[in-house]
């Protein structure tokens, strides 16, 4: 009483078959591996977009503190010479 068997895949293979035909079949498995390959190609996209955003707040932050450094160095200075 186990589960299914691989006579029992065959047999359902051979009734799909019967069914949509080999051209159909083919056509199925082409649109479902150009649909496989665009999921794939967007997931990897919005990757690259989201590491993209994050170097760039990265970078803004770096700039911040930079400027910030560099104001502070000022104000210090002109404390200095008063």
């Amino acid at each position: 009483m186990g589960g299914i068997g691989i006579w029992q895949l065959l047999i359902i293979l051979v009734i799909v078959v019967l069914l949509f035909g080999t051209k159909r079949l083919k056509g199925i498995g082409t649109d479902l591996g150009g649909a496989i390959k665009g999921f794939k190609k967007a997931v990897t996209d919005s990757e690259q977009d989201a590491d993209f955003e994050q170097k760039k707040q990265v970078e803004d932050t770096d700039t911040v503190n930079t400027a910030d450094t560099v104001s502070t160095k000022t104000q210090s200075d002109v404390k200095e010479k008063s």
